[in-house]
């Protein structure tokens, strides 16, 4: 079959023709050069390289597409003449079409006529033109094909198809730093979303209602009320004493409501000093006050679609007060220095250890504020009120240090749950975990001791656990702790005890006896 002849001008000697073509790949060439050099952004420069090639060797169709190595699919990244709906419509495997083979094998592919090969797939949907040749070479970083840049032409020689082949190669060979960028680019996105989607996972899990600490009737009542608001979008008011553990409650409630996947933004009032409480809540504009040098975003925008947790919200300034309930009213705001209105959609939660009635009542606090943010109140107990919680938020602060610590303290004596027990806790939660914490810090054996506690727990006015008596009532039951300490580590076996205390089992058997301690109650 005669190849077709090339149109050349009349007159012109028949090498004019190559002559041309030559003059328009260094023009091309030039071209991409020239774009490549003011950005490796693939995004950037895509777009330009192939709208020179359509334009200066009527390469039309310009295509590019990259291989994801976790799933081997193949997608176009950038496509000159395709719709957006053609593009999303490209999607291949390995060896699948010219594209698939291309990537697969590392080797290009020309197809003369579209219309008469079978390895055009046509994902696209452009349709089989008769007259349109189709040519595809790899990209490679070093050795490794990472995408494919494809064209097609109109119907021409073969050995103009092999030059076109050359300038593509060239071509494709310019880009790959810039594909190279890009697919890591891709991959870190994928990776920084997978990463995302596992830490909210964790979040979920560790603020879950089930993982706040706590067995007693009052926490179950807190609990109740946690199930009951976190699915709706009602503002919550938390009250409680400093220490008991509002904002545990306020990440339940986020992480159990239907915004669980949007932002939880925290922002502490009494922390804020009052003259940039306002800037950090709502954002300020550049040139807003002195030091605003860059727009800044505020906790609130910050928060969209999620919640907003303030802590110490009755530490609030009265100036503040009025534009946090326009936002609770209206859902919109201007940033400090601004004229520009925002819009946010975002949940409120709020926690004082103050008692916000008596300060609406002494003008200290605004009541339209306040019925705002009481819509649904949750007290969280005192610790003091929850005697039956102690022991089990003790244990899990002494499991947490410990593997912190890298120690291997396992329990607390007899005598330090005593303590614990009567010791008033004015510090709550906080001040048990870290009376705990230092607890393992100084321990140096298996077993926390009343003297591995802090000085405040030790006094016989602070933990009223050191009673009067005589030097032998004390000698005894100091014996006897250690007795039960002994036999709690063994399990009851009293031989095992035994040699733990360096003594004979004689004479444990007389001591356990002496102060009527049943081992078998340790057993197990």
């Amino acid at each position: 079959m005669n190849e077709p002849s090339m149109e050349k001008p009349t007159g012109l000697p028949p090498q004019t023709f190559d002559d041309v073509r030559r003059v328009k790949e260094l023009t091309v060439l030039y071209n991409v050069s020239r774009i490549l050099d003011q950005s490796l952004d693939m995004r950037e420069v895509v777009s330009p390289v192939l709208e020179a090639l359509a334009e200066n060797v009527d390469m039309q169709h310009g295509t590019i597409t990259l291989l994801n190595r976790k799933t081997g699919d193949i997608l176009i990244e950038a496509a000159h003449g395709l719709s957006p709906q053609q593009a999303r419509r490209g999607r291949y495997k390995l060896g699948e079409g010219v594209t698939g083979q291309v990537i697969l094998t590392g080797e290009p592919m020309i197809v003369p006529r579209k219309s008469e090969s079978p390895l055009i797939v046509d994902k696209t949907q452009r349709g089989k033109q008769a007259d349109t040749s189709f040519i595809c070479v790899p990209i490679k970083v070093g050795q490794e094909v990472v995408g494919a840049l494809s064209v097609e032409t109109p119907f021409l020689p073969e050995r103009v198809l092999k030059d076109d082949v050359r300038l593509l190669t060239i071509v494709s060979s310019m880009i790959a730093q810039a594909v190279q960028l890009r697919r890591a680019a891709q991959e870190e996105t994928e990776k920084l979303e997978r990463e995302n989607q596992r830490l909210r996972q964790e979040l979920r899990e560790r603020f879950r209602p089930s993982n706040i600490i706590g067995n007693s009737h009052e926490m179950q009542i807190v609990y109740d009320q946690i199930a009951q608001v976190s699915k709706s979008n009602a503002n919550v008011l938390i009250f409680g004493e400093t220490g008991t553990g509002k904002e545990l409650v306020a990440h339940a409630i986020h992480y159990n409501s239907d915004r669980s996947d949007k932002p939880f933004v925290k922002a502490h009032c009494a922390a804020l000093p009052e003259n940039i409480i306002e800037s950090e809540l709502f954002g300020h504009v550049k040139g807003a006050f002195t030091g605003a040098t860059a727009e800044r975003k505020g906790r609130f925008e910050l928060a969209h679609g999620g919640t907003l947790f303030l802590d110490e919200i009755g530490d609030i300034p009265p100036a503040i007060q009025i534009k946090l309930l326009r936002v609770l009213q209206e859902r919109e705001f201007e940033r400090v220095g601004g004229t520009e209105t925002v819009k946010v959609n975002v949940r409120l939660i709020a926690a004082t250890n103050r008692n916000l009635e008596a300060m609406v009542n002494e003008g200290k606090f605004r009541e339209d504020l306040y019925y705002r943010l009481n819509v649904f109140p949750i007290y969280v107990p005192v610790l003091r009120k929850r005697k039956a919680d102690i022991v089990l938020l003790a244990d899990h602060f002494l499991e947490k240090y410990s593997r912190e610590n890298d120690k291997k303290v396992r329990r607390l004596s007899s005598a330090v749950i005593d303590m614990l027990m009567s010791y008033h806790w004015p510090g709550n939660v906080r001040e048990l975990e870290n009376c705990i914490e230092r607890a393992v810090v100084v321990a140096e054996g298996d077993v926390i001791h009343p003297y591995h506690m802090p000085p405040t727990l030790q006094t016989a006015e602070a933990s009223g656990t050191l009673t009067k008596g005589s030097l032998k009532e004390l000698v005894d039951a100091f014996e006897r702790d250690i007795i039960v300490d002994a036999l709690k580590s063994t399990r009851g076996n009293m031989a095992s005890a035994a040699r733990a205390l360096n003594t004979t089992q004689r004479i444990f058997g007389y001591k356990v006896h002496k102060h009527d301690i049943n081992p078998k109650k340790y057993a197990g």
